[in-house]
């Protein structure tokens, strides 16, 4: 069974889901920021699509770590908090 780890520097994020295909994006919801999200492949419509720049300071402002596999072919990825 493969194992995941938690990562919060940016560059291996970045690294990590541009080497798998994703892009980054967010659910739009009420109040400010959204849900973030990576899309791979074909774009969801039920995403919007945003730059580095507005996913990172998300992802700050709501302490969030990215679980990431261990093995390179997965593109298992799931949010968490930092706590």
């Amino acid at each position: 069974m493969s194992s995941a780890h938690p990562e919060t520097d940016h560059d291996r994020i970045r690294e990590w889901a541009e080497s798998h295909g994703g892009r980054p994006a967010k659910v739009e919801t009420e109040g400010e920021g959204g849900i973030l999200r990576l899309d791979f492949q074909e774009p969801d419509e039920d995403l919007i699509e945003i730059d580095w720049t507005e996913f990172f300071e998300i992802f700050e402002d709501r302490k969030l770590a990215l679980l990431l596999p261990e093995g390179r072919d997965s593109r298992f990825n799931k949010f968490v908090s930092r706590d």
